[in-house]
């Protein structure tokens, strides 16, 4: 059992869970956006942390899709601004 592995995997889990807490018409986008990037960053660390394949592969697939998501919400946010 490899800790930095599952903890990659459980803060994508984290992330999904504040997704599901965070939506509504009245969500912070900045807040928002700052979570899921802390997040996903941390959790690719701790993916290559790892240093198991299976691990690392998933961790930063995973965590890597979170943090693209926090891209669009960031240029979504940038948009809707102007």
């Amino acid at each position: 059992m490899n800790k930095s592995g599952l903890l990659s995997i459980l803060l994508f889990v984290v992330s999904v869970i504040f997704f599901f807490m965070f939506r509504g018409p009245n969500a912070n986008m900045e807040m928002g956006i700052t979570v899921f990037g802390v997040l996903s960053i941390l959790g690719i660390i701790f993916a290559f942390l790892s240093k198991k394949l299976m691990y690392l592969l998933t961790g930063v697939i995973l965590n890597g899709a979170v943090l693209a998501f926090a891209a669009l919400l960031l240029l979504a946010w940038g948009i809707g601004e102007s």
